[in-house]
């Protein structure tokens, strides 16, 4: 069992500890704005390549920290690890996206194996161990998976999709959709504790379609899977903290965070700063506009003022509201670590 160790600023604040500064990560931080990553990328000749070649993807996830002044790094891996591992047929063809082989009944789950002694998790964890042997004291090593409904979404529709298909399986409440999400739920706890067993620090659960369904299928089918992965997560790894981000579900991140019980919930840009603040109890993660990365310099350091002027830095981890966009450059990223590493020195000097 591995445990937390103090003076993480990322650990400290999801432990309610009180951080020497506040931690910034940001969720594709590794990736395709990067031209050392577009580097490796054609070296590795694929995406699923760059994924399970463990020097590759190590070095990957090392990239940024070399550029940033972070706090924490993120396995470089896919959503789609798990499915890929249980059998399904998977490539990704550039600018589509990825392409899984599909699960619509009841044949289609028999044939699903066990994903934990596959070559792909097995990878992936060889890749966390690479990488934290590498890093220095003071920043964290995050393991992540997605949420059962997002996951099963892309199982059941073949990629990447409105989700017409997988919404329906929800509404009926088919048995056979019923079995993948419980199926997946204890395929995540596997994976994520076999995450921290090879290194991660902390993990963060990707629920990145959370706010399709309606109130009904929300709770059914995203909290009460979040919270059945968190809670069997725990009881393997209880000293371990847990990032859950369900996009999309608005004000419900006060009913997630109830649910699970995480120590951090992971905000979209488009909800209020001011109400996660108010209404969550725990810690905040996000929520900066990705796309204010893509314009003026001025824009992206007034973006990031405002929002840390909104929130005590013992309670948050400044992050995006999603992923870096592909056409960032690289050089705004630098300038809103500065406005927000300045602005919490000059709030601690006062």
């Amino acid at each position: 069992m591995k445990v937390s160790v103090q003076g993480k600023p990322l650990l400290d604040v999801l432990s309610g500890r009180k951080p020497e500064r506040r931690p910034i990560w940001f969720m594709r931080q590794a990736g395709r704005y990067l031209p050392e990553y577009r580097k490796l990328r054609e070296q590795a000749g694929s995406f699923l390549e760059l994924c399970y070649r463990p020097e590759l993807a190590a070095e990957v996830t090392l990239q940024p920290l070399r550029r940033y002044d972070l706090d924490a790094a993120i396995v470089f891996a896919d959503i789609l690890v798990i499915p890929h591992a249980m059998g399904l047929e998977l490539h990704f063809e550039e600018g589509e996206g990825p392409i899984l082989e599909t699960v619509r009944s009841r044949e289609d789950m028999r044939k699903l194996k066990p994903s934990g002694n596959s070559h792909q998790i097995k990878a992936v964890y060889e890749s966390l161990g690479r990488v934290s042997s590498k890093l220095g004291q003071a920043i964290a090593l995050i393991g992540f998976c997605g949420g059962p409904w997002t996951v099963a979404s892309y199982m059941i529709e073949g990629g990447s999709s409105n989700r017409k298909l997988s919404k329906a399986a929800a509404a009926r409440g088919e048995t056979w959709f019923r079995h993948l999400i419980d199926r997946l739920v204890e395929e995540s706890v596997e994976y994520l504790s076999g995450q921290v067993e090879a290194g991660a620090d902390a993990v963060q659960i990707f629920d990145s379609w959370a706010g399709d369904l309606p109130e009904t299928g929300r709770k059914e089918f995203v909290e009460k899977p979040l919270a059945a992965v968190v809670k069997g997560f725990r009881a393997r790894q209880p000293d371990i903290p847990v990032i859950v981000f369900a996009r999309g579900v608005g004000h419900g991140h006060s009913v997630i965070e109830k649910a699970t019980g995480a120590q951090g919930i992971s905000i979209e840009s488009e909800l209020s700063m001011q109400w996660a603040r108010d209404r969550l109890k725990g810690t905040i993660q996000g929520n900066l506009d990705p796309e204010i990365l893509l314009g003026p310099e001025d824009g992206a350091r007034q973006a990031a003022e405002a929002l840390v002027a909104t929130m005590p830095m013992e309670r948050h981890i400044f992050n995006l509201g999603h992923g870096i966009r592909p056409a960032t450059n690289p050089e705004m990223l630098n300038a809103v670590i500065e406005t927000v590493r300045r602005h919490d020195m000059s709030k601690m000097a006062g």
